[in-house]
C-alpha cells in the first residue's frame, strides 16, 4: 500500500472517529446528579419528590426490571415520565407540535459503586426547538420544578 493510500485512509478513520464523538456528546440541557442513595431507594424518593411537586408519574420504563424478570441481572435503571394535565392543555394551546416532548423524563441508573444517579434534561432545553414564547415560559416554570424534584428526591 503508497504511503499516499494509508495517509488518505488515516484521515478518513479520523474523521469518522470525530462523528462518532461529536454524535456520543450529552444533548444540550442535561444534567446529572449522583446520589449516596441505592437504586431501588432512589427510585422511591423521586416518585415521592414528583408527588410532592405537585407532578404526577405518568409511567415508570425499566429495562433492568423487564431483565429481572427473564432472568438477566444488569444494572437498575428506569425512566420516570412526569407531568400534569393542566400543564399539559397549557402547552398544547401553546404548541400542539410541542406536546410530542411531554411527558418529561427522569433517569434513574444504578452506579458500580452500588449508588444511584439522576438525570434529566432542563425543560428549557427539551422544548427549545419550538421557538414559542409560551411554551418558553412554561418550560423555565417546568425547569425550577424539575430541580426541585431532583433536589429533593437526591437529598441535596
Amino acid at each position: 500500500m503508497s504511503v499516499h493510500r494509508l495517509a488518505w485512509r488515516c484521515v478518513l478513520a479520523a474523521g469518522l472517529l470525530a462523528a462518532v464523538s461529536v454524535h456520543a456528546q450529552t444533548p444540550e440541557g442535561m444534567r446529572s446528579v449522583p446520589t449516596r442513595y441505592a437504586f431501588d431507594a432512589l427510585l422511591g424518593r423521586v416518585e415521592r419528590a414528583v408527588e410532592q411537586n405537585r407532578l404526577g408519574v405518568v409511567a415508570i420504563a425499566s429495562a433492568s426490571r423487564g431483565a429481572a424478570s427473564r432472568g438477566v441481572k444488569i444494572p437498575g435503571n428506569a425512566v420516570v415520565m412526569v407531568f400534569r394535565n393542566d400543564v399539559a392543555v397549557q402547552l398544547l394551546s401553546a404548541s400542539v407540535a410541542a406536546g410530542y416532548e411531554a411527558p418529561l423524563r427522569i433517569y434513574v441508573t444504578e452506579d458500580t459503586d452500588g449508588r444511584a444517579t439522576l438525570s434529566y434534561r432542563v425543560p428549557s432545553a427539551v422544548f427549545a426547538p419550538y421557538r414559542n414564547a409560551k411554551v418558553d415560559e412554561l418550560a423555565r416554570q417546568l425547569d425550577a420544578t424539575l430541580e426541585k424534584i431532583v433536589k429533593d428526591a437526591g437529598g441535596g
